[in-house]
């Protein structure tokens, strides 16, 4: 019995390594051709044997002001998710709102209309307000993209606050905004931050409202700089490569440093 339990482990160590090995190659793949110089897309050698760093700069100068714009729109969407989710979700997680449920459900319910339905009606609005090629419009449109999801997941972590916290700060003196800032903001922190990295990857990864709202390169996300960089350097594959080898370090790296709050974030919202 104890040698066959050895023996399933073993098997379900090398599954999850064939799986994962599987599932990363994509990114070894990126990565092996954007250091070899001068690579197209059949002359890839499965091992970097002549390592360079020329792509990355000729992704940098291609690129460099396109991963610029996305990090500016990207943090501006987690700003204003934030500050128009939070006060969403503690009025309909400590307030006892009449059709809460009902609210709660059609703002799941949103996140199912299809984004080209969205972006064709923003840019008829935005043109009347001149948001049309500016960061602000895109920074609002790209925030819209993580709401619905933020004020679930903070709605559904507040109501695990204890009431009782709340009440002490109001007969200690506090208004019921500063309690909220001052008191349920700090313990909502693992739900914040994990409201903040989603939206961030939603505005990071955008390319509907991207491609929709702008008509000039005043404003260019990464992606569709990528995308139009492609069209240019179809030939180039390692440039192509590395600009999306750059693309993607943000990213990786903010779940890394978060993926314990977002674990006890998620979780913690699970719970009630």
């Amino acid at each position: 019995m104890k040698r066959f339990s050895s023996l399933r482990g073993a098997w379900n160590t090398t599954a999850a390594l064939l799986i994962l090995a599987f599932l990363l190659f994509p990114v070894y793949w990126m990565l092996n051709t954007a250091l070899q110089p001068e690579t197209s897309i059949t002359a890839t050698e499965w091992f970097p044997t002549s390592v360079s760093l020329s792509n990355f700069d000729a992704a940098l100068s291609g690129q460099g002001k396109s991963l610029l714009t996305s990090l500016v729109v990207a943090l501006g969407a987690v700003v204003v998710c934030l500050a128009l989710a939070a006060p969403a979700a503690y009025g309909l997680a400590r307030f006892g709102l009449r059709g809460g449920r009902s609210i709660v459900f059609t703002t799941l319910i949103t996140q199912m209309v299809p984004g080209i339905v969205i972006a064709n009606a923003l840019y008829s609005a935005y043109a009347e307000l001149g948001l049309v090629n500016s960061y602000l419009g895109l920074i609002l449109a790209d925030a819209s993209l993580g709401l619905p999801f933020s004020i679930v997941l903070l709605r559904a972590f507040m109501v695990s606050v204890p009431g009782e916290v709340v009440e002490a700060a109001l007969v200690d003196g506090a208004n019921r905004f500063t309690a909220f800032v001052r008191v349920v903001l700090p313990m909502s922190r693992n739900a914040l931050i994990t409201a903040g990295l989603f939206t961030f990857l939603f505005a990071w990864s955008d390319f509907m409202f991207a491609l929709t709202l702008n008509t000039t390169d005043d404003v260019k996300p990464v992606t569709l700089g990528i995308y139009q960089f492609v069209g240019a350097h179809v030939s180039d594959w390692g440039a192509v490569m590395a600009t999306a080898v750059l693309s993607a370090v943000p990213a990786a790296v903010l779940l890394v440093l978060a993926q314990k709050y977002i674990a006890a974030g998620i979780s913690g919202g699970s719970i009630k």
